[in-house]
């Protein structure tokens, strides 16, 4: 077999949300979103998952048409995406998100060594901006260690 290569990273969904729990999730594709996500022409950015009629579906994630097949067989860039979850995870998230008011975030999308496009779904709670402003002074004071730890080594 081989590893997974990350073919898109939400990097907003960490500093908008704080991330409690994630999981591993399938996705239904045609065969020219496929070849999209293969070849890198995705984006997580305004995505978001969310369960109706007991099934999980992907909203707002742009996989850019193929550009190599004609109109009439390429695909809608931002239409909604069936997730492969088990009915016990659908339930559980399910839960979750109604009882304690979380909220399903795309993290990340990759390919595994077989060939298979999967999500990393985060149950993530908002940030307030007081939460965002401690996290990058957290940030920036880590930084500003390890400067200083280099520059002690190089002396």
């Amino acid at each position: 077999m081989g590893e997974e290569k990350t073919m898109a990273q939400n990097r907003r969904a960490r500093h908008e949300y704080s991330i409690e729990d994630s999981v591993e999730a399938g996705i239904v594709l045609s065969g020219t979103e496929i070849k999209s996500i293969r070849a890198g022409k995705v984006s997580l950015a305004d995505a978001f998952a969310r369960i109706d009629r007991d099934e999980a579906w992907l909203i707002g994630a742009h996989i850019a048409p193929w550009e190599t097949s004609g109109v009439r067989f390429n695909h809608e860039p931002k239409r909604e995406r069936k997730l492969l979850l088990h009915r016990a995870q659908i339930d559980q998230l399910l839960g979750k998100t109604k009882a304690k008011g979380l909220t399903l975030i795309p993290l990340r999308l990759y390919v595994t060594g077989r060939g298979k496009a999967k999500l990393e779904l985060g149950l993530g709670r908002g940030k307030q901006l007081h939460d965002k402003r401690r996290d990058i002074a957290e940030r920036d004071a880590r930084r500003q260690m390890e400067r200083d730890v280099a520059e002690l080594r190089r002396r």
